[in-house]
């Protein structure tokens, strides 16, 4: 799909596309803004229609206009790609061969039917008075929150909305695609009140459909089965409308319902989705980092819902986001019950979260009598098979405090039993390496070194006389190795032997250019020299953290030989550091 990037990209002018969501000023040959992604009051983020690139200085984020978009909307690749491609007015089919324009067809046709089959729906609902009296005066949503969500009634008949379809010209096999139809042919969806699932762009994939009048062995909730545009798996429930509010705030809530998330959305709590009728994936997860690496979970307290929560935590070390738990009052079910008393009670129980595994102790206290000898084996074995595997020491320690108090019992038993038992603590969870993110390390100090070395030949010197494995990921060593064996030419544009890292190269000229191009030389290439030694002087922090916890995982181990070679390692590198060599 290169060409296909290509021409969708030459069509559009990156600062058009920005402009949608940053409100920009021309400044000097480029264009500035405030930032979407930080709560920032001076403007630094920078549009470049020359080299069509767009970096934020307060977040250190910057690429091309896909990159934008995929950060701005939370998608992935392919979606911003389709979501440009319709802003140009590209067709991406021809781009796709025989067998991938069929799908691509398919799926856009199940996408249609699925829109007409909202706006069928939301006719439906204002046709049938007791579906108004459900949705309005039981359920208690404002006609702004039902034309926000698109909520919507499918008729009792049977076949009503096929029948409609037929007559807009959609075939049985287009209803079926959408997921419409049930294997009979007759309608998915039947005396139901009817809410759309929509991907990230706003487009509707699917429906959930809630029972208005309860029925003897009927479900209450159904939803679309998996098609070719609906994935269980991968779908968030209001994310579209939620992501504004979850990059401004930078959490994100997930709660069990739909109508959960709906009824927030209603009273102003806009960073509120679901992962309904199915448990978290890692998909899941990894959309939702692409917004926030603060998550907090408002599950149940019962069996499943402290399930639901061990899974998630294995998945959130492995993602890489902060795992947190929102818990309500003990009178209230759910979100909405809560919302319908005081919205208040909801906000308040968002903002008193409490680490992930400290709630899944405290579940598992609940469960056991921890003042008899078996319910403390159970509740440390339980525990502890969350504790074993985090990484850090101290946080480990943490938490063997933690079930040491709970159950009266002296920090080495924990400890001897943390170590000890480590069939049947992998038994409880296997999955679990890191239970907190470590903190992000912003290397935006080593990208202002490298953008200072593009107008500054002198600069580019002192990379030839430093150690490049210390820049973190290949484009910031590929362009340091540039400067040390190719220093005393100042960059005009990206070179030939830099190619593959051609947005990369840009973000740094137009660093360079907004704020490095009017310094003194001489100011430039000490500053140049200042950067470098934080570079040296953080390398040296983070080995030393990494040998300290070597270390202690090899006294813990028993491993003398191992424990003493670092040691040595470990106070050579403290010497230089406290030289500061």
């Amino acid at each position: 799909m290169q060409d296909a990037k290509e021409d969708v990209r030459s069509r559009l002018n990156i600062e058009d596309v920005i402009g949608e969501y940053v409100q920009l000023k021309r400044a000097g040959r480029n264009f500035k803004g405030l930032s979407p992604f930080s709560g920032e009051k001076t403007a630094s983020f920078f549009v470049s229609p020359e080299k069509n690139i767009w970096h934020d200085f307060s977040t250190n984020k910057g690429g091309d206009v896909y990159t934008f978009v995929m950060e701005v909307e939370g998608l992935e690749f392919r979606a911003a790609l389709e979501l440009l491609a319709r802003k140009a007015g590209v067709d991406l089919s021809q781009y796709e061969t025989a067998g991938s324009r069929e799908i691509a067809a398919r799926k856009k046709r199940a996408i249609e039917a699925n829109t007409m089959a909202a706006n069928y729906y939301q006719h439906s609902l204002l046709r049938n008075q007791h579906a108004v009296d459900y949705v309005f005066k039981k359920r208690k949503l404002s006609r702004a929150i039902v034309e926000e969500f698109k909520l919507g009634y499918a008729p009792d008949t049977g076949t009503a909305l096929t029948k409609y379809l037929g007559k807009k010209g959609f075939s049985p096999r287009d209803v079926g695609d959408a997921g419409l139809a049930n294997r009979y042919g007759g309608d998915m969806f039947r005396g139901r009140m009817t809410v759309p699932l929509m991907d990230a762009s706003g487009q509707i994939i699917g429906f959930t459909g809630r029972i208005i009048i309860d029925i003897e062995n009927a479900p209450k909730y159904l939803n679309t089965p998996q098609t070719s545009v609906y994935d269980k798996g991968r779908h968030i429930f209001g994310l579209s409308q939620a992501k504004e509010a979850i990059r401004k705030l930078n959490h994100v809530v997930i709660v069990e319902g739909n109508l959960d998330v709906i009824s927030s959305h209603q009273v102003g709590i806009k960073q509120v989705v679901a992962t309904a009728g199915t448990a978290m994936t890692e998909s899941h997860l990894r959309a939702l980092k692409r917004l926030t690496g603060d998550v907090r979970l408002a599950f149940d307290g019962d069996k499943a819902g402290i399930a639901a929560t061990e899974r998630a935590i294995a998945i959130a070390s492995q993602v890489g986001v902060e795992l947190t738990i929102v818990t309500l009052p003990e009178q209230y079910k759910d979100p909405d019950e809560a919302i319908q008393v005081d919205p208040k009670i909801w906000e308040h129980a968002i903002e008193a979260t409490e680490p992930a595994v400290e709630w899944v102790l405290a579940q598992y206290q609940k469960r056991v009598d921890i003042g008899t000898a078996s319910g403390k084996r159970a509740f440390t074995t339980a525990g502890l098979a969350l504790v074993r595997l985090i990484d850090d020491p101290v946080e480990r320690e943490h938490y063997e405090n933690i079930i040491a108090n709970s159950t009266n019992t002296s920090l080495d038993a924990v400890h001897e039993k943390l170590t000890n038992e480590k069939t049947e603590a992998k038994q409880a969870l296997k999955s679990v390496k890191s239970i907190q993110e470590r903190p992000t390390v912003n290397y935006a100090y080593q990208d202002s070194a490298l953008a200072i070395a593009c107008v500054d030949a002198p600069s580019q010197e002192l990379f030839a006389h430093m150690n490049l494995e210390m820049f973190e990921g290949e484009e910031r060593r590929d362009v340091g190795k540039y400067f040390a064996s190719n220093h005393g030419k100042v960059l005009a544009d990206t070179p030939e032997e830099l190619q593959k890292h051609d947005t990369y190269v840009k973000i740094l000229l137009l660093q360079a250019e907004t704020r490095y191009a009017e310094w003194d030389s001489n100011d430039r290439y000490f500053e140049t020299a200042r950067l470098i030694r934080q570079i040296e002087n953080e390398y040296k922090k983070q080995t030393r953290d990494n040998l300290t916890n070597e270390l202690r995982a090899a006294e813990t181990t028993g491993d003398d030989a191992r424990a003493n070679t670092l040691r040595v390692e470990l106070n050579t590198l403290i010497k230089e550091i406290a030289r500061g060599r």
